[in-house]
């Protein structure tokens, strides 16, 4: 089953069921008005919206993909991890930081009161700040209790989404240094316009893992083609690892952070920090500058057989000196 939101002057939107080609659409209806009311009771929404979707013979409304909101725009919380040992390895080398002892997941707690559409132009105060895009996935949990274990926690994965984690990379290493955590490096994220269950991926949802190509583009020109299946910790284990000495609400998600693969001289990057931390180990020194205003990025994850089930984020950079 495929959902997504559309705008409808609420700051949680309409929840709208989408036909399997994403051209498609109906309303979900009163009594799941949004997403997030449907993710607080998922066992009695997710049988009525399984019906609803049963229902489609090719009538519904033509999806305007303009009116498309983030499948969450907004939600109670948002945690991310590093689950991708390259990206955590690089990224070291980027930031000139020790390498982190440590054996369990990395994570943190992110801005999750706004989500951005997956059209929507994304702002920022100064180029100098180090404009990054940060292509990954993630998912939605519902209700998930305290100490859950992993193979419980795999159980409250209700939802896949996929998503842009935009960052500022002249901030981030001064904020990582203070041991506080970001707040200025971390602006909103943005999503993807559909959040599916796990059976749409079939066979590419298997050990916990998104197993997709993300294809990411920058300025209409190729950057990378990450493989999401690398994950060192896999999203139950996250879940787990978040859930461990507080419960989850429902509607938390919960990200992978960046794809990264140990074969990036071929695949590329998701991320522009990536690339320049592979130019200083090849070349001593970054050459790849960082996102200026006008940049577009264009990121769409694919399965082997060419279907797109999160469809695409496609973002333009405004750059608007705050009043």
């Amino acid at each position: 089953m495929r959902l997504a939101t559309r705008a409808n002057g609420t700051p949680d939107g309409e929840l709208m069921i989408v036909s399997d080609d994403g051209a498609r659409w109906c309303a979900a209806g009163a009594d799941w008005p949004n997403l997030l009311t449907a993710i607080e009771r998922w066992d009695a929404a997710e049988p009525a919206l399984r019906a609803l979707a049963a229902q489609d013979s090719g009538d519904w409304d033509a999806l305007d993909a303009a009116n498309v909101r983030a499948p969450l725009p907004r939600s109670w919380q948002w945690l991310d991890g590093s689950a991708y040992t390259t990206h955590g390895e690089l990224m070291q080398i980027a930031f000139g930081l020790d390498p982190v002892p440590t054996d369990r997941p990395l994570m943190y707690q992110g801005l999750s009161d706004r989500f951005l559409a997956p059209t929507e132009t994304a702002r920022f105060p100064s180029q100098a700040d180090g404009i990054d895009f940060e292509g990954e996935f993630g998912v939605i949990v519902d209700a998930v209790p305290m100490g859950v274990s992993v193979e419980q926690a795999a159980r409250h994965i209700r939802l896949l989404v996929q998503i842009n984690d935009w960052s500022l990379r002249a901030i981030a290493p001064i904020e990582m240094k203070t041991g506080f955590g970001w707040v200025q490096a971390k602006p909103p994220c943005s999503m993807a316009p559909f959040a599916v269950t796990p059976d749409v991926l079939g066979s590419d949802w298997r050990d916990g893992r998104v197993c997709l190509e993300l294809g990411v583009d920058w300025n209409a020109k190729r950057f990378g083609r990450v493989d999401g299946s690398e994950m060192a910790f896999s999203f139950p284990e996250l879940v787990a690892h978040a859930a461990r000495t507080r419960d989850l609400v429902a509607g938390t998600v919960i990200g992978s952070g960046t794809v990264s693969n140990a074969t990036y001289a071929t695949r590329g990057s998701a991320c522009i920090s990536e690339r320049r931390a592979i130019e200083i180990i090849a070349h001593g020194a970054p050459q790849t500058p960082f996102m200026a205003d006008g940049d577009s990025v264009h990121m769409v994850a694919k399965s082997s057989d060419g279907a797109a089930p999160f469809g695409a984020i496609d973002q333009r950079v405004a750059v608007i000196a705050p009043n």
